[in-house]
């Protein structure tokens, strides 16, 4: 029998969000059932739709945002950013605080990092160096282009991935984003919002978790918002070790791509890879990935460090910032190694 997890159901707090100093962040009651058979603790849990392929393939199709910009469109949600959203994002700028959202390349193999994703070469004059990055997977912090993931082997916008070549994507490569990002970011801290230093492995992330932050925090995700998703991967890291955050990690549900598309998030972030894995969607390994890139056209940043994040903003009591970010534009990439950069 496996193991599946109990819905828990987000408390909410009295007052106002901007009242609550560092450590006294509202506690969410999280409630366990352990059922004991055979020697195999179970968590009872409700089943979400999409429960399965089927089932995501007609959420995929309902609402997906092909045409949305017209039909040779390759930027998606980043056409919410717009040039008012910039300014506005601007003027969040009160302190010139920065932090940056990149994790350290890890250059050693671990279970998270089981390639050493990253190596630097010294010159023999010690004047240049080369990097070499393999940044898909948990290793180095990036950012995946629109033509990374696909879908009935469709890319983003019912582009067909046959006009890639070994050289790159012909269609919707990083280089599209050339110009950079600057939006207003949210954080959405998870681990804080649970009272605990970390979510652990196999945490769903649901809608109402993402409505009781928004309730905290005195925040509406709103058209053009970038959102970082901290489930304390890295402090549990920390904490207890790497471990294979492949197929096992804190993430968002699916039963949130609704939400997600409907308050016009433009690009989602956080310190794994976005989904909870497994997925709990039968049949697709990593539905939110999918949708978000290949069906909404968002751009996602994967393995960001939240964690100097999370303190300054608990300092700062602010949740939202000025977020700038700029991917080398590689034609054709299936995405970029970057430093975003948060501005307070």
């Amino acid at each position: 029998m496996g193991i599946m997890h109990l819905r828990y159901a987000a408390s909410t707090c009295g007052g106002d969000m901007t009242k609550l100093e560092n450590n006294t962040f509202f506690a969410t009651v999280l409630v366990v059932i352990v059922l004991v058979s055979s020697g195999v603790a179970i968590w009872a849990q409700e089943s979400r739709a999409p429960r399965d392929v089927d089932e995501f393939d007609a959420m995929f199709q309902e609402i997906n945002n092909w045409g949305r910009w017209g039909h040779d469109d390759e930027l998606g949600t980043m056409n919410l950013v717009t040039a008012e959203k910039s300014r506005e994002a601007a003027a969040l700028v009160q302190k010139g605080i920065t932090v940056s959202l990149a994790h350290n390349p890890i250059p050693e193999e671990a279970p998270d990092n089981p390639d050493a994703a990253f190596n630097h070469t010294m010159g023999r004059t010690f004047r240049s160096d080369t990097y070499e990055f393999t940044y898909h997977g948990y290793g180095v912090s990036h950012i995946d282009s629109l033509c990374h993931f696909l879908w009935n082997d469709r890319l983003y916008n019912n582009i067909s991935p046959s006009e890639s070549t070994p050289d790159g994507c012909g269609k919707l490569g990083i280089q599209n984003l050339k110009s950079g990002i600057i939006t207003r970011g949210i954080l959405l801290d998870f681990a804080r919002l649970k009272g605990v230093p970390y979510l652990e492995p196999q945490t769903p992330i649901y809608v109402e978790d993402f409505e009781a932050w928004e309730r905290a925090a005195g925040i509406t995700v709103s058209p053009g918002d970038a959102i970082f998703i901290r489930t304390g991967r890295w402090a549990r890291r920390a904490a207890v070790g790497a471990w294979s955050v492949s197929g096992n990690s804190a993430g968002v549900h699916a039963s949130v791509l609704p939400w997600i598309r409907e308050r016009g998030v433009a690009l989602v972030g956080s310190d794994a890879a976005t989904d909870v894995m497994p997925s709990m969607v039968e049949g697709v390994t990593q539905p939110v990935h999918t949708m978000l890139i290949a069906g909404f056209g968002t751009n996602i940043f994967d393995n960001m460090d939240l964690e100097a994040l999370a303190e300054t903003a608990a300092s700062e009591n602010r949740w939202e910032f000025m977020l700038t970010a700029g991917p080398i534009p590689v034609e054709g990439g299936t995405g970029s190694p970057l430093n975003p950069i948060a501005v307070f």
